[in-house]
């Protein structure tokens, strides 16, 4: 069995640690201009292929090829719902929604877009519209191409499990020659960074939350400390395998989540929230067309690129390691079950959290608490700041503490297993060996990111990993078309001469 996939992607990740570690200014200063040359020039690719991708999956689901199993015909799904649902949140969302879930919205309160007036009533129902949009089906439709286009290959025509197999219909045999193992090698290259991003954040809340509860100091050497424990954490369970550890992980942070939403829901505003989440919904709604294909090129366009675009590069750059995830935890379902499973379970429990959490940060903000403040000044910290104004609230950091380590080790071990897979011929007992490499790399590139330029840094390199990447989703959705057609239709292939 070739490695070369293997060799090749690590080799590309070791140059990137070695310049790093060499020369982190340069470092930044590379990744710096390529952001803003893809910025300037692609932001509207994203949102072209992001809404895109929802508009083939929906029409995937109710066409003639909705009740085609990923599986057998007879085959039934290895998971039950719950365990689905708790692994397609944990490995889909999991750190973000912690970091982002009080953040976002006051940060989007108090500095919209310039033609919104800040800190008003606008620009708090702007603040709910957004977060709704940024987390909801448009990146679950991400999810699902990936996911879809794998389980299909894989588990109805008995191919390997890896991206490349996506792309027979249009190469045929050469899948498993070059052309099928750069796709792998750009799929092993957006997930790392994509993965990394959100480590890192994951490092930077922990730290905030120790600092808040135990006075441990937040800086670099904290962040390093946090990085080298959860990386043995999440090796271990790597190590353990998918039935195992994570979902285990799974379940368990699925429901410290829980916990955490209906502590919001009781104890807070409750019939606030609920006007929250209804207002919130009717907009979403209301503006859909709208917001997937704004831009703003005449006012705005800073806060679209902040925000937006780099939303959608993040989802895409995940997309291999959620996609062959989800596709793995899902064989047994129609394409129709699972499509509407994917974009409406996660988006429903995405907007009821950004209702609990965003909802009442702005209401504590509009009754005077300038928690806004905190979240503009330092985003990892919001949440806990948040807590200290509900009863319980040290209780409740400390659990969020946790819940954060527990997402951190779920997002890097299902992440490392993913790696595994993809260099390893789509081999769905990836060898130890890699996993344990791919995890190591994980934690050195996010060490060095934060080292290099923080935060931004980190939403600048995920922005540039996606980009390849975005042109091999588009062209995904191509070949799964054309590979169900062939199923369905074998006399009467169309494109096929191509």
């Amino acid at each position: 069995m070739s490695d070369k996939v293997f060799w090749f992607s690590l080799l590309l990740v070791a140059g990137f640690v070695a310049l790093g570690l060499y020369d982190p200014a340069q470092m930044d200063a590379f990744s710096n201009i390529a952001y803003h040359w893809i910025i300037a020039n692609c932001g509207w690719l994203y949102m072209m292929a992001v809404l895109g991708f929802l508009v083939f999956v929906i029409v995937l689901a109710f066409s003639r090829y909705g009740n085609i199993k990923l599986g057998e015909d007879d085959e039934k799904p290895d998971y039950s719902y719950l365990s689905w649902f708790a692994m397609l949140f944990a490995a889909g969302l999991g750190i973000g929604l912690l970091f982002f879930g009080v953040a976002e919205p006051l940060h989007h309160f108090s500095q919209p877009p310039e033609q919104i007036s800040p800190a008003s009533g606008e620009s708090a129902a702007f603040a709910m519209q957004y977060c709704f949009f940024h987390w909801g089906i448009h990146g679950w439709a991400v999810y699902a191409v990936m996911a879809l286009a794998i389980a299909y290959f894989s588990f109805r025509r008995r191919m390997p499990p890896s991206i490349s197999s996506c792309f027979y219909p249009l190469l045929g045999e050469r899948i498993y020659s070059w052309p099928g193992h750069l796709i792998d090698i750009s799929a092993v290259f957006a997930t790392v960074f994509g993965v990394v991003t959100s480590l890192g954040f994951g490092a930077m809340q922990i730290n905030s939350g120790l600092h808040h509860l135990y006075g441990i100091p937040t800086n670099t050497t904290t962040i390093l400390i946090i990085i080298a424990v959860v990386t043995v954490l999440f090796l271990a369970s790597s190590i353990s395998g998918v039935d195992k550890g994570i979902q285990i992980l799974s379940r368990f942070n699925f429901l410290l989540a829980a916990l955490a939403l209906l502590f919001i829901l009781f104890l807070g505003p409750t019939s606030y929230i609920l006007d929250v989440f209804v207002s919130s919904l009717g907009r979403y709604v209301n503006h859909f067309v709208e917001m997937s294909l704004a831009t703003y090129p005449f006012q705005g366009q800073e806060w679209a690129k902040n925000w937006t675009i780099f939303y959608w590069a993040w989802w895409i750059a995940w997309a291999p390691f959620v996609g062959l995830f989800v596709a793995r935890i899902s064989r047994g379902r129609t394409i129709k079950e699972f499509v509407l499973g994917v974009l409406l379970v996660p988006s429903l429990l995405v907007f009821l959290w950004f209702s609990a959490f965003g909802g009442s940060a702005l209401h504590l903000q509009l009754q005077g608490v300038n928690i806004a403040q905190v979240a503009t000044a330092d985003a990892p910290i919001a949440l806990f700041v948040f807590f200290d104004h509900f009863p319980l609230g040290d209780i409740m950091s400390a659990l969020t503490s946790v819940l954060l380590v527990v997402f951190f080790v779920t997002s890097a071990d299902s992440a490392t297993y993913v790696l595994g897979m993809l260099t390893s011929q789509g081999n769905l007992f990836p060898p130890t060996s890699k996993k344990v490499i791919w995890g190591l790399a994980e934690s050195l590139i996010a060490a060095l990111l934060l080292l290099a330029g923080g935060l931004e840094a980190l939403q600048q390199m995920v922005i540039n990993a996606a980009l390849p990447f975005t042109f091999v989703m588009v062209l995904l959705c191509y070949n799964l078309w054309r590979g169900l057609a062939e199923e369905t239709a074998p006399t009467e292939l169309w494109l096929s001469d191509l």
